[in-house]
């Protein structure tokens, strides 16, 4: 995973075979496939990380962080809290 692209072909965004999905960068592992759920975004949508180490987070406001991976500091995007399938779950 890396910073997700904004226009389109974003390969994970359909893919939900088993498996994990690391950094780009250092291949730390961030998220399970396990996690994975179908959104309207046009970027992969998961629930949680592997482990609370797995990402850094900054605030960027009350609804959003900013999402970095937890060895490296690659960009991966954000948290948007409470957007997850159910309520009160955050969306990755």
């Amino acid at each position: 995973m890396s910073f997700c692209r904004f226009f389109g072909g974003e390969i994970y965004k359909e893919h939900f075979k088993p498996g994990m999905y690391v950094c780009s960068q250092c291949n730390h592992p961030l998220f399970s496939s396990r996690s994975k759920f179908p959104h309207s975004s046009p970027w992969p949508a998961f629930t949680e990380t592997i482990r609370e180490d797995s990402v850094t987070k900054h605030m960027e406001s009350l609804t959003a962080f900013k999402v970095l991976c937890g060895k490296c500091g690659n960009g991966l995007g954000h948290e948007f809290v409470n957007d997850g399938p159910t309520e009160g779950v955050s969306r990755f």
